[in-house]
């Protein structure tokens, strides 16, 4: 009977181990920065931490050194999430070469507007989490100028003169940048109406004038 009950300890024992290392295989890297990202976008970086992520995964801390060497490993991966889904696509455009200058300018706000898979809240934590890192300050200050200089190829190309190109796109990434910072939210369908006239603004009188661009309005009706 003992030797039965030995036995059956060991079996208990093997699954038990079997189980750990299951719960240690499917807890994967990427789901540890995810876990990260959803803190970092609520409360801040200062707010990453091991023990915090270990209590909330329902892990140890041994879990978290099975896939990152430090804290700063993992916040190195934040980063690169950023990186990969909110510059990529404007590194992309970066290379673009005989632009058409307004269908430039909808393929930059498209970026913002579709969301897919760029993330607002993730642009918002980084921003605040440069101000703690001067290096990370330089690279975000880089995404912007990059973000702006885009703008700028957009408004040059539809033919307003260097100044007024910058300030137009200043105008509109400013305009972009507030609208996160100040969480506005409205209603989708208010928010579309809204944007064949936001286009006409921002975009101005260069773009409605005879044998340029079409205007949004004509846009919008041509295709119906």
């Amino acid at each position: 009977m003992k030797a039965d009950a030995a036995s059956a300890k060991t079996k208990r024992s093997s699954r038990a181990r079997a189980g750990s290392t299951t719960a240690r295989q499917t807890l994967s890297r990427e789901a540890w920065i995810a876990a990260a990202r959803k803190v970092l976008e609520k409360r801040g970086i200062a707010e990453v931490k091991i023990d915090r992520l270990s209590k909330q995964l329902k892990v140890t801390r041994g879990s978290f050194y099975f896939h990152f060497t430090s804290l700063a490993d993992l916040r190195d991966g934040l980063l690169q999430e950023w990186r990969d889904i909110n510059c990529a696509p404007f590194w992309a455009m970066r290379e673009m070469h005989d632009i058409d200058g307004l269908q430039f300018f909808t393929d930059i706000v498209h970026v913002w507007v579709d969301e897919a898979p760029f993330s607002p809240l993730l642009d918002l934590a980084v921003r605040d989490w440069s101000r703690t890192s001067r290096k990370l300050a330089q690279e975000v200050k880089d995404m912007d100028d990059l973000r702006i200089g885009l703008l700028v190829r957009s408004f040059r190309a539809m033919g307003y003169s260097p100044d007024e190109s910058l300030v137009r796109a200043r105008i509109t990434y400013f305009h972009q940048i507030g609208q996160y910072a100040l969480s506005f939210k409205e209603d989708p369908a208010v928010r579309r109406s809204y944007q064949p006239l936001f286009g006409e603004v921002l975009l101005g009188p260069l773009v409605q004038e005879p044998g340029s661009a079409p205007r949004p309005t004509e846009m919008k009706a041509g295709s119906r």
